[in-house]
């Protein structure tokens, strides 16, 4: 007999957790899973485990609404944020709830029962098994696991040395005493560049073009000083509002003044660096702030490995690699015995699960978003999906607690079905859901489902515009509730 349950939470990652201790503190009576096709939760903080990885969100925010953030560092290590999640499910009896070796592949919505057909593949076997749900809440998080993007180098198969992708470290690679090469300006590459620096002879960091690099104190003090004098709970509550409004704030201003916010980034990193330092070379990107995000580096980090000599970047286009190492199209040669190719990561939205309503499949360029969080035409599924400009758990907490709130009024009214619907499709507009120009959007914007010109299509990015319209506002703006139709019987 096929198990039915009320709601199926799709992976047991950062947004998986945290959605799983909404529900059942929201609706306490619904039965759920949380099907993890991994031998362990944690998600991306489970999965990389790549020398120096860390968040590029303070944890007040990053962290969840309702479990505060205790350590001392509030920009966190991967290993730090890894525990703090795995914690939250054990203290919330939530890892009871958890499936692993459990990969949702297909999801089929029936109208005429109100339920979702899901398939899982279920062990190492990856033997398939049916579940029911009455709701499906997607929180894959928004990437490949299984493959990042790893571009492909003239030459490279002559390369003597090792070449590694991030995504999969392995454990026994030791660096001490090598010559090592990342290529890569993102988040990845500026996180592994000064870890790496601690043992390797020398680290160089790559790039066909940089990235906005700023530094911050991995503490906070405003923080640490609250928790001194006021409870944990109180404490971690004022300074993630405060850290919501900093950042709302920065990101707003440079945004209306690019050019201004241009000149004041590339500053800091001279500061950093010194007068001598080819800053414009290799610190000032083509783009304006936040068309990309901003790379963090906790304490310079990144730029205390440059000025003691153990880290270098060099701007540059690869030709070639050869065996003692990398080719430029100037003609430099930079010597390697380890290169990590940091060049981004595969987008894969909605878990990669082939999705079908009464047998059409959905083809999610094809429909539009809802909130930031549901799909129009797509009945009963949501999609935990966090901000671009800010901390992804402020978003996520937002959809799980709407997400319940949505349940609790579908039952309050007797109804089983809640399907986003345009009401007037010539006015809405037709644009990317995602504005950004990284390369790992670029790659996928074929695949991505669109936002509108107006609410409730488009995505503000913005919490507290958010907070007020997911918290407070209504849900039946543009929803359609209905229940199945009664099955005809023949005359």
């Amino acid at each position: 007999m096929t198990e039915h349950l009320d709601v199926l939470i799709v992976g047991a990652g950062l947004s998986g957790i945290g959605a799983a201790y909404h529900l059942q503190t929201l609706c306490p009576d619904r039965s759920y899973a949380v099907p993890e096709a991994r031998a362990a939760s944690g998600g991306t903080w489970d999965l990389f485990r790549y020398p120096g990885i860390r968040s590029d969100s303070d944890m007040h925010t990053l962290g969840y609404r309702f479990q505060p953030w205790r350590e001392a560092r509030a920009i966190a290590d991967g290993p730090s944020i890894l525990r703090y999640i795995r914690d939250t499910a054990v203290e919330h009896g939530i890892d009871a709830h958890i499936r692993y070796h459990h990969r949702v592949v297909a999801a089929a919505w029936e109208s005429s029962t109100a339920r979702w057909t899901v398939t899982v593949e279920r062990g190492p076997d990856r033997a398939r098994v049916t579940l029911t749900c009455g709701f499906l809440y997607l929180c894959p998080g928004y990437y490949d696991y299984e493959r990042g993007h790893a571009p492909t180098f003239p030459g490279q198969e002559r390369f003597a040395g090792r070449i590694i992708h991030p995504q999969f470290w392995p454990k026994d690679l030791d660096v001490g005493g090598k010559r090592v090469i990342v290529i890569g300006s993102g988040a990845t590459a500026v996180s592994l560049v000064p870890e790496l620096a601690r043992t390797a002879a020398h680290v160089t960091m790559l790039q066909r073009s940089p990235s906005y690099v700023v530094a911050r104190p991995s503490g906070d003090r405003i923080a640490q000083a609250l928790r001194r004098v006021l409870p944990a709970g109180l404490a971690y509550a004022a300074t993630r509002w405060k850290n919501v409004l900093l950042g709302g704030f920065f990101y707003r201003q440079m945004r209306r003044y690019p050019a201004a916010a241009r000149k004041r980034l590339i500053g800091w990193v001279r500061d950093h660096l010194g007068p001598d330092y080819d800053v414009d070379r290799h610190f000032s990107p083509r783009y304006d702030p936040w068309d990309q995000r901003l790379c963090l580096v906790p304490d310079a980090d990144l730029f205390t490995a440059i000025r003691g000599g153990r880290a270098s970047v060099v701007t540059g286009t690869i030709d070639r690699f050869e065996a003692e190492g990398v080719v430029l199209a100037s003609g430099q040669t930079i010597p390697a015995d380890v290169v990590v190719t940091a060049t981004g990561l595969s987008l894969k939205l909605l878990g990669g699960i082939a999705l079908s309503v009464d047998g059409a499949p959905v083809e999610p360029a094809r429909h539009y978003l809802y909130k930031g969080m549901m799909v129009s035409d797509v009945p009963n599924l949501a999609l935990a999906f966090g901000y671009t400009n800010a901390s992804w758990t402020l978003k996520a907490d937002l959809t799980s607690a709407y997400v319940c709130r949505l349940l609790n009024t579908m039952r309050a009214r007797g109804l089983r079905q809640a399907t986003p619907r345009i009401a007037d499709p010539t006015a809405i507009g037709d644009e990317p859901f995602l504005d950004f120009t990284s390369g790992y959007v670029e790659r996928a914007r074929h695949l991505l489902p669109k936002q509108g010109a107006r609410a409730p299509w488009r995505l503000h990015q913005s919490y507290a515009r958010d907070l007020l319209l997911l918290r407070f506002g209504s849900v039946d703006d543009e929803m359609e509730f209905t229940n199945p139709e009664p099955a005809r019987t023949a005359a």
